[in-house]
């Protein structure tokens, strides 16, 4: 279903996407943003993820502050979060699979792409030099 989707998606776009890898990964590129398409079938999940940048060493306190206060309404369906894994901020959007249709998909594709697209360069203006 994600594979036609994104199918789908690339045509209406005009690009062609990569379809999901054995691992239920793929990426997306939306403007200068990197968005994963990540089915997570044993939790039942889509997990769309755009990574923005390092956690800076200094002025995080400041910083968690700005993505939490952006994630109150800047980042409709989306959200920003901190993959620790990586020590890096993204910008996330999860959806259980059952009942999800495209208009759904796209939307949240969308999103998480231009939420990431428009933020990533005045976060890292703001925060990654300090």
């Amino acid at each position: 279903m994600i594979d036609a989707y994104l199918k789908r998606f690339g045509e209406r776009a005009g690009l062609e996407f990569d379809p999901l890898d054995s691992t239920g990964y793929t990426l997306v590129r939306k403007g200068s943003a990197a968005v994963g398409v990540n089915v997570l079938e044993d939790h039942g999940v889509l997990l769309f993820v755009a990574p923005l940048m390092t956690v800076p060493p200094i002025g995080r306190e400041s910083l968690y502050r700005k993505l939490l206060e952006l994630s109150f309404l800047t980042t409709s369906d989306s959200a920003f979060a901190i993959d620790s894994q990586r020590d890096e901020i993204v910008v996330r959007a999860l959806r259980r699979l059952s009942g999800l249709d495209y208009e759904e998909f796209e939307d949240l594709l969308e999103t998480v792409g231009r939420v990431a697209d428009e933020w990533d360069d005045p976060l890292h203006l703001e925060f990654a030099k300090k």
